[in-house]
């Protein structure tokens, strides 16, 4: 197996950069034909009718493409592709920039497009998840002047805030910060101009495409996490059918570039705004504590966490000190599944089935993945602390693993987190590869200039 492993990961990594998209591409035509057929979402199951044509001529596209610089090596009409450290600095061809930009617009721009023209003329609940009609309603609350986390509550339970709608619409499992994508609801322009989809999709663009571009490191990792955060489908489909995770993961991209740049305050910054949004991003926030250095190298922990706190601090603690108990069920119970109202997150994986065929220990199944993940979790902190930003994004993509398959209530669609990681674990590993020998160099020219 051993033997399997190396031989088909040398194949791999011999392939030429255009092939290694060709499959990619052509898996993504494979999920999202997968996705249209036997999707029990209607919504995801559009996406994937819109998305696998674009998808399957992208793949074909990159496959040509590759096999015709295959051709012209071989007739020695084109360099053989370098090996090594030089095959990681070769810049991203215009004509696989061309493919890139088709299949944004094909299978994440263009399905998002139609979703939200459909929301605004037709059925809106079947062209867009709960999440994004949760934002704007607490949105509202706050432009009014209300309480966006005071649950409606008749005979010691809550109800529908709204009649007609589920129950589960009534709670808030963000943190305030989420609110900001759902004012522009409360403007009196068309809808189609407030759907918190378009804003997701630009935030999480800009920021992606800024992140990137601080990025020092090698050409090929820079491309895959950009098609991980804006084409395939860990990116097309959230952002055409939901949207909430994808700034999120977008603003800790953001802030782990940063911080692998040494630059903790600012950081720090970036990880206090997305703290303040959801609580997926808090495991990665708090293992960047571990690795955040100053430009001389210095550990500086302190300075990211005051970025953090200057920013989370005064956009979370008001809402908690102002309702606590209302606060709480909202953004841990509720996602947790211990509010005592069904969440419609429900996927087939272990903690969901367990669950459902063992309820009484709907409670218990959390608490005791907790206790043990958080002690396991300590000890491997305590014994090998994560020093680089690549080893923080490598712990939080497996802490994010166990949670999401262990959740009583989650989504597949969660899985984007660690696959992000993962993602992220590898590009800021090679920066660091590159990086390391040119201060080892620059240490020395100021040494010798001494």
């Amino acid at each position: 197996m051993h033997a399997l492993r190396q031989w088909s990961g040398a194949r791999v990594r011999a392939w030429r950069p255009e092939e290694r998209d060709a499959g990619l591409y052509a898996a993504s035509a494979l999920f999202a034909g997968l996705t249209a057929h036997f999707s029990g979402l209607a919504l995801y199951r559009q996406w994937g009718e819109l998305a696998v044509g674009p998808y399957l001529v992208a793949a074909l596209a990159s496959a040509l493409v590759g096999r015709h610089r295959a051709r012209r090596e071989r007739l020695g009409l084109e360099p053989e592709p370098p090996t090594g450290p030089e095959a990681l600095r070769q810049p991203w061809r215009p004509v696989r920039i061309v493919i890139f930009l088709f299949v944004l617009v094909g299978a994440t721009l263009g399905p998002l497009s139609l979703e939200v023209a459909w929301r605004a003329h037709g059925n809106p609940a079947a062209h867009v998840q709960p999440e994004d009609t949760v934002i704007n309603q607490h949105a509202h609350l706050l432009v009014v002047g209300q309480d966006p986390y005071r649950l409606p509550v008749h005979d010691g339970r809550v109800v529908a805030a709204v009649p007609g709608q589920p129950v589960y619409e009534s709670f808030f499992p963000y943190l305030p910060l989420m609110m900001v994508f759902g004012l522009p609801s409360s403007a009196k322009v068309p809808e189609q101009l407030t759907d918190p989809r378009i804003f997701f999709s630009i935030v999480t663009l800009l920021v992606v495409f800024g992140a990137l571009a601080m990025y020092r490191g090698p050409t090929e990792p820079r491309v895959r996490t950009l098609q991980v955060l804006t084409v395939l489908p860990t990116a097309a489909l959230p952002l055409a059918t939901g949207g909430d995770d994808m700034p999120v993961v977008a603003l800790l991209l953001l802030a782990m570039v940063l911080a692998q740049r040494r630059r903790p305050g600012w950081s720090g910054f970036v990880l206090g705004i997305v703290s303040a949004m959801k609580f997926t991003a808090w495991p990665l926030a708090l293992l960047a504590l571990f690795a955040a250095r100053t430009a001389d190298g210095r550990r500086a922990p302190g300075r990211m966490a005051l970025g953090m706190l200057v920013v989370g601090g005064p956009v979370i603690v008001p809402f908690l000190l102002h309702n606590p108990h209302d606060f709480i069920e909202n953004v841990v119970l509720f996602p947790l599944g211990l509010a005592g109202v069904a969440s419609p997150a429900a996927s087939p994986l272990p903690g969901h089935l367990i669950v459902s065929a063992f309820p009484a220990l709907h409670r218990l199944l959390p608490i005791t993945v907790a206790a043990v993940g958080g002690v396991v979790l300590v000890r491997h902190l305590v014994r090998h602390p994560p020093t680089t930003t690549a080893q923080a994004c490598s712990l939080a993509g497996w802490i994010m693993t166990v949670a999401i398959l262990f959740a009583p209530a989650t989504r597949v669609g969660y899985v984007l987190y660690p696959i992000n990681f993962f993602v992220w674990a590898h590009m800021l590993r090679q920066a660091d590869e590159v990086e390391v020998p040119d201060r080892l160099a620059a240490a020395q020219v100021s040494a010798a200039l001494d």
